[in-house]
């Protein structure tokens, strides 16, 4: 192993935290909380959101095109959202908020119904079953986003795995959430264009025809 490249990405991680850490428009997940938002945006209206976020191409692309919502892409690795939030910083967009944050926590980050779109972009897929609870359309974190949802909110859910998403299709049926949108290869179909804004990782598997596989779903019903 090459220890002086080791070094370097290390050091280079470190240098990204330090200015994440210090731009307005990012968070730590102890110093956000449901009462950030209405501060940080200046109003009340419910909330985009992105879970798993990476570098936040999504979040970006959607802001750039709906400057009248409120963004926030969340991942729990900030040399990951630097990019977006350096992006955004540098071409004015001041209704995108990144945070770092495990997953988990989102309760902790957004009230109860204060998140009308949530979008899932191209989580782990953690293919081994012992590990399948860290997968974020697992009902456990199902159960998390159906709380932050608002009534009429939606999720939005894109990946290349079509094992994931099989099986991520079964868990939406079993805790009672609506599928409204499928697709097993989005970019083919004739849904909506703004869910075909690309990721980095989208990008690379449509190089290699990968299929994107897609869906809509509306949280169960209380």
């Amino acid at each position: 192993m090459d220890t002086s490249k080791l070094f370097i990405t290390r050091k280079r991680k470190k240098w990204k935290f330090a200015h994440f850490e210090q731009w307005s428009n990012c968070f730590a997940a102890n110093a956000a909380t449901p009462a950030t938002w209405p501060e940080y945006f200046s109003s009340t209206q419910p909330l985009v959101v992105e879970v798993g976020a990476g570098t936040a191409d999504l979040s970006v692309g959607l802001a750039q095109q709906r400057p009248n919502d409120h963004f926030v892409a969340v991942d729990i690795k900030s040399d990951r959202l630097y990019t977006g939030a350096k992006f955004a910083l540098e071409h004015e967009l001041p209704h995108l908020a990144f945070v770092r944050s495990p997953i988990a926590g989102i309760t902790d980050l957004f009230a109860a119904q204060s998140v009308k779109e949530l979008w899932i972009t191209f989580p782990d897929p953690f293919p081994r079953k012992k590990t399948a609870k860290h997968r974020l359309t697992h009902p456990a974190f199902l159960q998390r986003y159906a709380t932050v949802l608002t009534k009429d909110g939606v999720l939005r859910f894109k990946t290349d795995n079509r094992e994931l998403f099989l099986w991520s299709l079964e868990q939406f049926v079993h805790q009672g959430w609506q599928l409204t949108e499928l697709s097993f290869d989005l970019h083919k179909s004739d849904l909506a264009d703004e869910y075909k804004v690309t990721t980095a990782y989208e990008r690379r598997f449509m190089a290699e025809e990968i299929p994107i596989n897609f869906l809509t779903a509306l949280p169960p019903k209380v």
